[in-house]
């Protein structure tokens, strides 16, 4: 894998910095095949990870791996629990959470390997994040995919373990946030800033346009109100496991809501998405009896 060197500033906001800084990365682990046929080829999806598609947080997971590595001490990792359990309780992003999380992680890989942080990654989703994937989510991500669309995971988390999640769940890649690497080694900076919020969505706008994908065409999947400005760029925007702020921007946009935490189907808002997404609803449908089976 080529090792990210440092972009240019210039004056780009560190928002379109890490967007573009994830967009080159996603491209360098791309694969080279075309999206598969029969489909749009001008139709995606992106999903958000965390507590969308994965319970909790993945970089929490990722922190309880490098602790069991002895990667850092015990104290930064009570840190890191405190952290995965208020995510838990509260079901939503935190801006301060997130910027200590971003400095903890920072901070521990300064000076590691990239090639050893990926080896990590896949060692640790296969610990802890393998059983804490929705399965209603996971039957969304395969209707997309069945349905000849490329799909794309769109996360905060670092690009490595983002690349790790997307394989395992059979995605076409992955964008996330892009650490500064030299000559292998981690640097302990970032590439413009986490993608977070803004920067998520110019992420999805610089893959969009790499790819030659009409966004019009394209759905999103996200639980948090941070994930307004990428739900909003696409023509089908859908809201999983929703934070009380995105619930009520839902409802006032009409786009559509599913929760899959309690394993009811929550209420349906606007109206279901038909062109060049195949039969949303039945995929929506067929992700709740299958949450539905697994639960009983």
């Amino acid at each position: 894998m080529a090792t990210l060197r440092r972009l240019p500033q210039e004056k780009r906001s560190p928002a379109v910095l890490a967007g573009a800084a994830s967009g080159a990365a996603a491209a360098e682990a791309a694969p080279d095949t075309a999206a598969p046929e029969p489909g749009d080829p001008r139709a995606a999806a992106f999903f958000d990870c965390d507590n969308t598609i994965v319970q909790g947080a993945a970089i929490f997971y990722l922190g309880r791996g490098l602790y069991k590595r002895k990667f850092f001490s015990h104290r930064e990792l009570l840190r890191f629990a405190w952290q995965q359990t208020y995510f838990r309780l509260h079901g939503a992003e935190n801006a301060g959470h997130m910027a200590d999380a971003k400095e903890s992680a920072l901070s521990i890989v300064s000076g590691h390997r990239v090639a050893d942080l990926e080896r990590i990654c896949e060692e640790v989703f296969e610990e802890y994040m393998a059983e804490k994937i929705w399965p209603g989510t996971r039957a969304l991500v395969r209707m997309h995919l069945e349905a000849g669309q490329r799909v794309w995971l769109v996360t905060a988390a670092p690009q490595e373990a983002a690349r790790v999640i997307a394989a395992r769940l059979g995605m076409t890649g992955a964008l996330g946030t892009v650490a500064e690497a030299v000559g292998g080694v981690y640097t302990g900076r970032l590439v413009g800033e986490p993608l977070h919020g803004p920067a998520k969505a110019e992420a999805v706008k610089a893959l969009a346009q790499r790819e030659g994908l009409d966004l019009a065409r394209c759905a999103a999947y996200s639980d948090s109100s941070n994930d307004i400005p990428m739900l909003s760029l696409v023509g089908y925007p859908y809201v999983i496991n929703p934070d009380a702020e995105l619930r009520r921007h839902a409802r006032e946009q009409g786009w559509r809501v599913r929760d899959f935490r309690t394993g009811r189907k929550a209420a349906r808002v606007g109206i279901p998405a038909a062109a060049g997404l195949g039969a949303a609803a039945g995929g929506t449908a067929a992700a709740m009896a299958l949450y539905r089976h697994r639960r009983r």
